[in-house]
C-alpha cells in the first residue's frame, strides 16, 4: 500500500506501531493536524521577532516529521532552529517555505494514505 508514497517513509512508524493499524492511523493524523499549526506557528513567529519561540517550534516539528522519516525536511527545521537561537533570520524565510512545500505534500500524501487505510478490513489490519 505505501510502494507509491515518495514525500513520507513508513517504516518508522511501522517499527513503532508493531503493525497496530489504529496506533498508526492515530500518529498520523495527529501528524496531519499539527503540519498547519507549525507552519502558521513558524511564521507568526518568523514576522513578530519571537526567535526563541521559533526555535521551539522548528525544534517540535524537526521531532515529528523524522517519524515519517523526512530527514531533509528535518534538517530544514534543524537549521530553522539553529538560526533562530543565533538570531541569524536572513535566512529562515526561504527555509520555512522549503518546509512548507515539503509539509505540503505530506499532508497531501498522508491523508491519501489514509483514505486507503481506512478502507481496510478490520482483521487484516493488524498482521
Amino acid at each position: 500500500m505505501n510502494q507509491h508514497l515518495q514525500y513520507v517513509n513508513l517504516d518508522y512508524l511501522e517499527e513503532i506501531s508493531g503493525g497496530d493499524l489504529d496506533f498508526k492511523k492515530e500518529l498520523i493524523r495527529i501528524f496531519l493536524h499539527q503540519i498547519p499549526e507549525f507552519l502558521s506557528n513558524m511564521n507568526l513567529y518568523l514576522s513578530d521577532h519571537q526567535n526563541e519561540n521559533l526555535a521551539k517550534e522548528a525544534h517540535t516539528a524537526k521531532s515529528s516529521v523524522l517519524i515519517f522519516m523526512m530527514d531533509g525536511t528535518g534538517a530544514d527545521l534543524k537549521q530553522i532552529q539553529m538560526y533562530a537561537a543565533e538570531n541569524k533570520l536572513d535566512n529562515i524565510p526561504w527555509l520555512i517555505k522549503k518546509v512548507e512545500s515539503s509539509l505540503e505534500c505530506a499532508f497531501r500524501e498522508l491523508s491519501a494514505y489514509l483514505v486507503e487505510m481506512e478502507m481496510i478490513p478490520v482483521n487484516q489490519g493488524n498482521s
